[in-house]
Parts: structure tokens; sequence; C-alpha cells
């Protein structure tokens, strides 16, 4: 593999790595909030348990989320500095708005609700967690800010002096329209992450602390309310969000269905196929009719463009583009004329993304049906269900940006850079040996942070010490 591959196969690794966190934070945080008001109003001791059991966790995860963040960022000055350096007068904005603004907010309000118990007042203290998840809630704002620009270049120009693009309208970064329908898409999916997380460890913990059974009965029907509200969300946010992609990226859509002919009217939408390595040929499918139509235009009727047609038409639309608005054509030509993604991957990562946050919300319905009317026992096939239910859509988060970010390709940002236009000069050598090492990093940070969570998580909740108010000139303190 040369520069440019290893330079990818890096930045997947780093990225994918790291959202593994980014949903657990934004869902955990939520939760968390949700349990610290409740017992406010409540007054129930468990609640007060739940609460600080799962701010254990969402901060063991919050720490790993934050190291493995910067070292994303990192990347953009190693492996991508001719990108960094032609869009970053845009790019840069919301990541410096995300730094500065959202990731300052959720870290200092996080250590004064970590360190506020008994100190502060319960109606500040809990508003301190809240903040936290609007923190991590605008960070996810910004950077898919960021991130709908590669998608749908909006508020800049093109400046033939510099040789650079130039920022012109903020607002219409923030408010893209890709922005609009994938922010809702990915807050309600972390939400979904979140609900499974605590569905998963309330029902683990139903059989391994049967003398809490209760607590985690609560906690488990929590969490499956949740994951169950979240997917519906899911759900709504991914149709809009398939309407946008095919409007302005209309061979993402071709390729998530491999559908090489266009169909201009009714195309449908197949569940499962067998095929040709390269996806060309289609050997057996089960397919919903018009389907595919709805999603794309939302009418069962609509026109969706084939991946043939958009191989004739995009080259000479994006160059006439390029041309209007002076941009050198080495941007916009990519070296091997190849306009197309990896189908199959595409293909296969579209539908294993819906497919494990379905089966997420399938085992939400069976612990609302098990733990119903007060029943607090669940079957041991459960047990695996609930170890298995975290990582489903967590998985499902992984395969939506392996789609979103492959689908794109061959651009960096779309119909402006192209991604081979946007690596570094380093080596092949220098960029192997980066990634090796930051591999090896990431792996010892995750049995760091598997033993942390399966720890604490092995403990269960502390048992109840109403928090009592200290002297006002107590000094916070934090002891081992």
């Amino acid at each position: 593999m040369d520069a440019l591959d290893l330079a990818r196969w890096q930045f997947a690794i780093t990225t994918v790595y790291h959202f593994l966190f980014v949903p657990i934070t934004i869902g955990l945080s939520a939760i968390v909030a949700g349990l610290h008001t409740w017992y406010l109003v409540k007054r129930t001791p468990e609640l007060l348990r739940l609460a600080k059991f799962f701010g254990k966790l969402f901060t063991i995860n919050f720490a790993l989320g934050l190291v493995t963040g910067i070292v994303q960022e990192f990347q953009f000055g190693m492996n991508w500095s001719a990108y960094s350096k032609f869009v970053g007068d845009i790019f840069g904005a919301p990541l410096a708005f995300e730094a500065l603004l959202a990731f300052f907010l959720e870290s200092t309000f996080l250590g004064l609700w970590l360190f506020g118990w008994g100190r502060l007042p319960e109606k500040i203290h809990v508003a301190c967690i809240w903040i936290v998840h609007i923190g991590t809630v605008l960070s996810a704002y910004f950077i898919l800010a960021a991130n709908s620009f590669m998608q749908h270049p909006v508020g800049w120009r093109y400046n033939p002096q510099s040789g650079r693009a130039e920022l012109t309208d903020f607002m219409a970064v923030l408010t893209n329209k890709v922005q609009m329908v994938a922010f809702p898409h990915v807050l309600t999916s972390a939400y979904l992450v979140g609900g499974a997380v605590v569905l998963g460890i309330g029902l683990w913990l139903m059989r391994k602390h049967p003398h809490d059974r209760g607590m985690y009965r609560k906690a488990a029907r929590v969490g499956a309310v949740v994951t169950l509200i979240a997917g519906a969300g899911v759900a709504i946010t991914g149709d809009a969000q398939g309407k946008v992609m095919t409007e302005v990226q209309p061979m993402k859509m071709a390729a998530a269905e491999a559908l090489y002919t266009t169909r201009d009217s009714c195309a449908e939408f197949s569940i499962f196929t067998i095929g040709s390595l390269n996806g060309e040929q289609e050997r057996y499918a089960i397919t919903v009719p018009c389907l595919l139509s709805f999603l794309g235009t939302g009418s069962f009727q609509g026109k969706v463009e084939g991946i043939n047609d958009l191989k004739r038409e995009l080259p000479a639309q994006i160059t006439q583009e390029a041309q209007a608005r002076q941009e050198p054509l080495r941007y916009v030509q990519p070296p091997d004329a190849v306009f197309t993604p990896n189908i199959p991957l595409a293909y296969w990562s579209f539908r294993l993304m819906i497919g494990v946050g379905m089966a997420a919300c399938g085992v939400a319905v069976l612990a609302l049906w098990f733990t119903r009317k007060g029943r607090d026992t669940i079957p041991r096939w459960m047990v695996w269900a609930a170890i298995a239910t975290p990582f489903l859509p967590l998985l499902g988060n992984s395969f939506g940006w392996i789609f979103t970010e492959t689908g794109r390709q061959p651009w960096l940002v779309y119909g402006v850079m192209t991604t081979a236009t946007g690596v570094s000069g380093n080596s092949a050598g220098a960029v192997l040996t980066s990634m090796v090492v930051f591999t090896v990093l990431y792996a010892a940070l995750a049995v760091v942070e598997v033993k942390l969570f399966l720890d604490y998580t092995r403990r269960g909740a502390d048992s109840y010490h109403p928090t009592k108010q200290t002297a006002e000139d107590e000094p916070l303190a934090f002891s081992y």
C-alpha cells in the first residue's frame, strides 16, 4: 500500500475507535442527568445510587474519549496537511468552536458535578450534569458541521490568488442542509447507544445482584424505554437524511443499493443480495418493491439514478463547476478517473447499520415484556442478550460512519477536492510507523477502558449514603 492508502487506514482506525466513546458519552450523560433529576423529585435512594453508578461509567468513558479525540485531530496535520492547507480556513472554524466552547463547557461542569456531592446546592449540582450533556451535544454539533461541509460544501469561495478555499458565510456552514439532518440522526443514535448500555447492564446486574434486583429492574426498564424512543428517532431522522443524501450525493445512494441502472419509478430496496464481488451482477436478492424510491425521494414512484448513468454525468458536471469558480482541475479529477466508491462496502455497511440497530430495539421490547407488572426475573438466555445489547448500536454507529465516509469517495470535500490531493507528502514508511504506534497504543487503552468499565460494572451501585451539605469554606478534595 502507498502513503495514501495507509493514511486512509490510519484515519479510519482512529475515527472508528474514537467514535466508540462518543455516543456512549452523549447518551449516558443524558440518562445520568435524568436519573439525578428524578432523584431530586422523588427522593428515592435507588435513583441516587443509579445516578452515581452510571455517572462513574460515564466518567471512565469520557476520559478515554477525550484522549482518542485529541489524537484524531492530529491526523489533519500529520497525514492530511494538503487538505488542511486548502480548506483549513473553513474546516478549522467549527472545530475551534468545539474546542473552545463545547469541550471546556463539558469538562468544567463535569468536574463540578464529580466533586460537588454534598458541597453544591442540590439544584445547582444537578444543573451541572445537564450542562455537561449540553456540552456533549454542542460538541457533536460543531464537529458534524465540519463533516457536513465535506459532504456538501457551502458558505465558501475559491481564491485564485492564494490557491485556498475561504470561508464566506459561517452561518451557512452551521446550517448546512446535510447538517440539519445529520445532527438529529447522530444525536438519536447516541441516545440509542446510551439506552442500550443502561439496558444491558441493568439486565445483567439483575442476575448478578439479586439483593438489588428491583433497582436494576428499574434501570433496565429505563434503558429499554430510551432505546425504543431513540430507535424511532433514528428511523425518522435516517429517512430524512436519505432524502437529502440522494439530492446532494446521488452516487452514495446508488452505491447503498448497488443500483447500476437508473429506475425512473418504483425502485426496489434489497434486504439481502448475493452477487459478484464487485457488486455489478446480482444473482439472488430479497427485495421490497418501490422502497428505495421512497427512501430517496419521498415518493414510491420517485426516480433514483443508477451508478452507470452517474459515472457518465458526474465528471463533466464537477469539472464545469470547478472551472466556474476558477479552481484548478487537479483538485477535482481523480488520478484513476474513478468516481464511484467501493460498492460492496457501501451496500453491506448500510444494511448492517440498520440491522444491528433494529436488533437492539428487539432486545428492548423483550426486556419490557419480561419485566412487566413488577416482574424482576428474566430467563437465563436474556443474560447473553444483555451482554450483546450495548455492542449492537455501537456497531450500528460504526457501520453508519463507514458508509458515510467511504460512500463519499473519491472525495475529501465532495465535488471540490479528491482524497488523493489532500494527503501529506509523507513516505509510506512514516505513515505505517505512526499507524502501528497509534494502533498499539489504542489497543492498550482499550484494555484499560474495558477493565475499568467491567470492574465498576461488576461492583454495581454503591450503598445509599445521603449527601450532606458541608461548610461553605471547606475546600474541594478528591482522594483515591
